[in-house]
């Protein structure tokens, strides 16, 4: 089927484009024009469209506000000296889209849909992408149940909406984190690895006491014996240590990031050794210590790769090589790729066409 001739787009006749200051972007505050939706009925997704971005009506009932059926995704649209469109990767998104609906008992929605609803909206929204160096087009596809209805089972309707904001990078510094021992992420058996709109709900209490003690992101540590490294709060991570890197395996706690996906391929490329396994923070503790521990950064599509500072925890502050060569080169790498600048040899890259 081919979803890009049944989208239907209806555009606004009056743009906010005007007031964007591409050089002063508010984080997560300022949206496009338009937004994409699909209604899920009747076991089929119906009506796919690019509409003016507005208010959806919500029923008090609506089971996702009740029950939390309600799943993510965060990708993002940049643009090439060419001034093409381009998306990273985004049948990957789609894919892990529905690895957290499955999780969540709710609908996969059509991979190829949700790549043409992607690009039909940036299409749409192209001028929105800011060109200035590590800005982008952040995209939020996400789908929640709409159907109005109090009682503990899976909901029948759903909706799929994906909405754009433009954003600029999103550190500027070295990062500090804190090692949580009290509060978890996600434990085996849990909804850790789903993009599931609950498990952030979880996390801000923990995020908000870290800020709080001068720290930017919370560091997970397993639930069990609050001792092996999983996730920062909106990362993965790796650390170099003696010239090789560790990240932390997928053990069903872990979210399968893309960016994390990416990197370890890039660096295996360059000829770097990456091992998933579980990380002791204790470990990385006595790499700092003995001065094998080179850098660590965390990745994400919204930060992208984030360099770290230091991990505070219960016994002291571990701190991280102020040098990032490898980090460095490889966001770098990431971001010349996705805007054009270097050969897209892994085929990550999809081209958005414009009508104009």
């Amino acid at each position: 089927m081919l979803y890009s001739e049944t989208i239907k787009v209806t555009k606004t006749g009056t743009s906010k484009l005007k007031k964007l200051d591409f050089e002063n972007i508010p984080l997560g505050r300022t949206f496009t024009d338009h937004m994409f939706i699909c209604d899920y009925h009747d076991g089929t997704w119906n009506n796919p469209r690019v509409q003016p971005l507005e208010a959806i009506p919500t029923h008090p009932a609506a089971m996702a506000l009740h029950y939390g059926q309600a799943i993510f995704e965060g990708m993002k649209a940049t643009i090439t000296d060419q001034n093409i469109p381009m998306l990273f990767r985004p049948d990957k998104n789609a894919a892990r889209l529905n690895e957290s609906a499955r999780r969540m008992g709710m609908p996969d929605f059509p991979e190829d849909l949700f790549v043409e609803a992607l690009k039909t909206l940036v299409e749409v929204e192209h001028k929105w992408i800011p060109p200035q160096e590590g800005s982008a087009l952040y995209l939020r596809p996400f789908m929640y149940a709409d159907e109005p209805f109090i009682g503990m089972r899976a909901a029948t309707s759903f909706k799929f909406i994906v909405i754009a904001s433009p954003a600029g990078p999103f550190f500027s510094k070295r990062i500090k984190l804190f090692a949580e021992k009290q509060y978890i992420r996600a434990a085996t058996g849990g909804t850790g690895e789903a993009k599931a709109a609950g498990n952030y709900a979880a996390a801000i209490r923990p995020t908000e006491i870290a800020k709080g003690k001068g720290y930017d992101q919370v560091l997970w540590l397993d639930a069990v014996e609050h001792k092996y490294i999983q996730e920062v709060g909106t990362m993965n991570i790796f650390f170099k240590i003696d010239g090789k890197f560790i990240t932390p395996k997928l053990d069903g706690s872990v979210l399968h990031g893309i960016t994390r996906m990416s990197v370890i391929e890039l660096l295996k490329h360059k000829g770097y050794e990456v091992t998933e396994r579980l990380i002791a923070l204790d470990e990385i503790a006595e790499a700092s210590e003995n001065g094998t521990l080179e850098e660590a950064f965390g990745t994400g599509t919204a930060v992208g790769i984030a360099y770290i500072q230091e991990i505070g925890t219960e016994k002291g502050t571990i701190y991280v090589s102020d040098e990032s060569p490898v980090g460095l080169e490889i966001n770098n790498t990431l971001s010349a790729i996705k805007t054009g600048k270097q050969k897209d040899i892994f085929n990550w890259m999809v081209k958005v066409e414009s009508n104009e």
